[in-house]
């Protein structure tokens, strides 16, 4: 589905001409396709992960290896949408 800004109406909360490069720490959302649980179920208050929460938790540890300049911080494990914070330690 392409943005179409008459039925999206997001605003970017990015701060205009701010240096997301820079070093510094970034709350990261990222939304499953239409909104579904695609990660896991919530089971008696905990997060249970099916095989693509599975997937994506396997793969989080691995983007210091691909980008030496960043570390990782919170991991915040919830069916939908993914929240995390990632630290950029310099470039």
């Amino acid at each position: 589905m392409n943005y179409d800004p008459a039925r999206h109406h997001r605003q970017s909360i990015r701060l205009r001409g701010y240096d997301y490069t820079q070093a510094g720490a970034y709350f990261l959302t990222i939304v499953v396709r239409e909104r579904e649980c695609l990660l896991g179920d919530i089971v008696a208050g905990e997060m249970r992960l099916n095989d693509c929460g599975r997937i994506v938790a396997a793969a989080w540890p691995k983007i210091p290896a691909r980008f030496p300049h960043v570390t990782l911080d919170a991991l915040i494990p919830i069916p939908h949408p993914l929240h995390r914070i990632l630290v950029i330690v310099g470039k």
